[in-house]
């Protein structure tokens, strides 16, 4: 799933190739991928807008448009947007076609969880699955004792508490898996044990891990790519994600596998203690 260095660096690539043109065509291959708002179908919101900017909100992308209309895409586990200068046929996987003054934009997903909905940009934080996100952890007022608090009432275990997107937006299994290591924290230990210093470690991890995420455009294992159809480089940077059963390239112990929160977790034993 894209977390949020993915959805940023699609931000910055789309945005590069979209900003300021206006939607000439929809063509909507699977009309489930899209909804509209109220008694207004997403053709109607949409067509002829023209693109505005783009924003993201942990892992959503916005695109807003003219005549206070946002697009909220949520790529989930495998969806792509993708922009081609030329028209391109549609793969079978290829559920949207935005047709733009100039090029397209094709929103695919293989297993049809992603979808795009078309909401007036003034309600999209209040209405929308944005309203509950936590605080964005590259956000220059995001502190650490502000994860602190968010963190003190939580008995699950720490990284639980990470991939719930009301605690904290845009992290998932990867940089949450990154970040507790970096930060030399068992993901098992209970979120509200930790010490303050343990927070401002954590913390510190936490934006460290993600702008180095983006700084690599990214971790593509299958399904992520960028605007451009680009892998990302992050994955050569993970320290832990994906790697148990193999030596820790800190200390040599052997990384272990376990269960939490639904998802796989990889850490070492030795060196989060």
């Amino acid at each position: 799933m894209p977390e949020l260095p993915e959805v940023e660096t699609i931000r910055r690539t789309l945005a590069v190739h979209i900003t300021d043109l206006r939607i000439k065509d929809i063509s909507l291959k699977w009309p489930s991928a899209v909804s509209g708002w109220r008694d207004k179908d997403f053709k109607e919101l949409v067509l002829g807008r023209q693109i505005l900017a783009l924003d993201r909100r942990g892992k959503y992308l916005l695109i807003h448009l003219d005549e206070e209309i946002t697009l909220i895409a949520h790529m989930r586990m495998t969806g792509r947007l993708n922009y081609y200068p030329e028209p391109k046929e549609p793969d079978k996987h290829t559920h949207v076609v935005l047709t733009l003054e100039r090029g397209e934009v094709h929103f695919s997903d293989v297993r049809k969880f992603g979808r795009i909905q078309a909401i007036p940009t003034s309600l999209c934080i209040q209405e929308s699955s944005l309203s509950k996100l936590g605080p964005e952890p590259l956000d220059p007022q995001f502190t650490a004792n502000m994860l602190r608090d968010r963190l003190a009432k939580k008995k699950v275990n720490i990284k639980g508490a990470l991939l719930d997107q009301h605690v904290l937006a845009g992290l998932g299994n990867i940089y949450a898996d990154e970040s507790l290591f970096r930060a030399g924290i068992s993901p098992q230990r209970p979120a509200n044990s930790l010490t303050d210093e343990e927070i401002k470690h954590l913390h510190r991890a936490i934006q460290a891990v993600l702008q180095a995420g983006i700084d690599a455009r990214g971790t593509s294992f299958r399904d992520y790519r960028d605007a451009n159809g680009e892998k990302g480089q992050f994955e050569q940077a993970l320290q832990v994600y994906g790697r148990g059963g193999h030596p820790c390239r800190i200390c040599g112990e052997t990384l272990e596998r376990l269960r939490l929160a639904g998802r796989t977790t990889v850490y070492c034993p030795k060196c989060q203690k």
